[in-house]
């Protein structure tokens, strides 16, 4: 079995990112933090998440992530799946972030997705059948 552990994103605020990821997986905590260096600048590092995944932050970044509605070569998106979307939307939106775009009406899958602080797209999504052939289907 393969499966992803982490994603680690290049931001300039970390403070700003927890606040997102912190409304959306309110059962996460900050594993692990510190200072270091990465190609000459010095950075700060923090790994939020549970005992299997987490999210690693670095706060060395410079300039403004890809156009979301352009065709530059980079990260579309990435998602998680919930067992209860219309609650992470209510964290979000109390929290503060508004939803980006609403996903496609399908029969077996409720999505959603917001974009964090460093404009990364974050999908989340929810599915309705435990049967892997109707919750990959298009309508």
């Amino acid at each position: 079995m393969i499966q992803l552990e982490h994603v680690n994103l290049v931001v300039s605020d970390i403070p700003k990112m927890l606040e997102f990821y912190q409304a959306a997986f309110p059962h996460w905590s900050i594993r692990d933090e510190g200072k270091g260096e990465w190609s000459g600048k010095p950075r700060n590092w923090l790994h939020f998440g549970d005992e299997y995944q987490y999210i690693a932050l670095s706060d060395h970044g410079e300039g403004e992530n890809r156009d979301l509605a352009g065709h530059q070569v980079g990260l579309a998106h990435f998602a998680y799946v919930t067992h209860n979307i219309d609650a992470v939307i209510e964290r979000l939106i109390q929290a503060g972030f508004e939803i980006a775009k609403q996903g496609a009406e399908e029969p077996y899958r409720k999505n959603i997705y917001f974009v964090d602080p460093a404009g990364f797209e974050v999908e989340f999504v929810e599915y309705l059948s435990d049967d892997p052939k109707l919750r990959n289907s298009s309508s």
